[in-house]
């Protein structure tokens, strides 16, 4: 039989010209070069006190950082930037998941751009309690006010720590002050009736809340309820506007019912919504409104005080913490120690009895 001529499949692909490489190899290595490259400790407050937002990002970075290695760095950044500290107003926003606190934020953080303001946002993203990590999307939701130049978004992963607040937010809130921001939003993890941690570093509490989020008797549970400042209903949009008008009626005869404030401030309601606009503005009236008469009956300044006590006792604990943890000594004894409680072969009170006996004579 004669032999077949083999054709060719047309799905082969004829050898072509290869694509240059869009990225120089030398930029790259320049970039890399820089990125290993640590700045100092003065560099960082420099570029800080110039409102330089890489040295401020990496800054916070240093501060998150739970290397102990880093400690003393961080502490001689922060201590030099806390005499530029102190001239923001620090406002804290929570509500449960779903509340629209992003959007709401993007809208409120354009608004007070418009005024002039510069704003840094503190995002606090929740953390898994099985792989640990965090989405950190905060970023993508406020895609306009990312662009805005007056304004910062930072989102930290809550960790473990109760409340929904950064274990380094109060710290993050002195270099952010100190690079210019005037105007300072937390925005926490949301988790109902344990956000007090955010209320000890802020000078106003705006809760977010949503009609038909509940019955009337949501609005007389203690806790979150009595530390907000304001309560304001987003989403009254739409077919929603008589819902949200109708709970803030329901929110604002509830807010009655509390003991009246150290502050002699009266607790406000409304109703906006972020997608509109409508209402925004008045938000920020009624913090003008609770600024004034907390600084002139000089409430504002006596909080601050209270709260920078407040935050010393809660950093000797975290140190302390860390120290322990740290402790070549307990890391040896650690894992055998929990495998004895967990075989019942010693009591979890005694265990940590040993532990702690040991850390200390050493």
């Amino acid at each position: 039989m004669p032999n077949k001529k083999h054709h060719p499949s047309a799905l082969n692909e004829k050898p072509g010209i290869s694509a240059p490489e869009i990225v120089s190899a030398v930029a790259v290595g320049h970039i890399q070069q820089i990125r290993k490259t640590q700045p100092s400790a003065k560099e960082l407050v420099e570029g800080i006190l110039n409102e330089n937002i890489t040295a401020l990002s990496r800054a916070i970075t240093l501060v998150e950082s739970t290397n102990i290695n880093h400690l003393a760095k961080a502490n001689e950044v922060i201590n030099a930037c806390l005499p530029y500290a102190n001239k923001s107003v620090r406002i804290g926003i929570t509500g449960v998941p779903g509340v629209g606190k992003s959007t709401f934020i993007e809208a409120f953080g354009k608004y007070l751009t418009g005024l002039g303001k510069k704003v840094a946002v503190l995002a606090v993203d929740p953390s898994s309690t099985i792989s640990h990590g965090s989405i950190l999307g905060d970023k993508t939701r406020m895609e306009e006010l990312v662009k805005d130049k007056n304004a910062f978004i930072r989102p930290s992963a809550s960790g473990e720590t109760l409340g929904g607040v950064a274990r380094k937010t109060r710290e993050t809130i002195t270099l952010c002050e100190a690079a210019g921001f005037d105007t300072i939003i937390i925005e926490t993890v949301g988790v109902g009736q344990s956000e007090t941690a955010v209320h000890s570093m802020v000078d106003f509490f705006l809760l977010l809340k949503i009609s038909g989020a509940g019955d009337e008797l949501q609005g007389i549970k203690r806790g979150i309820m009595e530390m907000a400042d304001a309560i304001v209903i987003n989403k009254a949009d739409g077919d929603n506007i008589k819902r949200a008008n109708l709970a803030k009626m329901e929110f604002n005869r509830a807010l009655h019912l509390f003991p009246a404030k150290k502050s002699g401030w009266t607790p406000t309601t409304a109703a906006c919504s972020a997608i509109t606009h409508e209402g925004i503005s008045d938000v920020w009236e009624t913090i003008q409104k609770f600024l004034e008469l907390t600084k002139g009956n000089n409430y504002f300044f006596e909080k601050r005080k209270e709260q920078n006590q407040y935050w010393m006792l809660e950093t000797i604990n975290e140190q302390l913490k860390t120290n322990f943890y740290n402790n070549p000594e307990i890391q040896k004894s650690l894992e055998s120690t929990k495998k004895a409680v967990q075989n019942d072969e010693i009591s979890p009170f005694a265990a940590a009895q040993k532990l702690l006996e040991k850390y200390f004579k050493k």
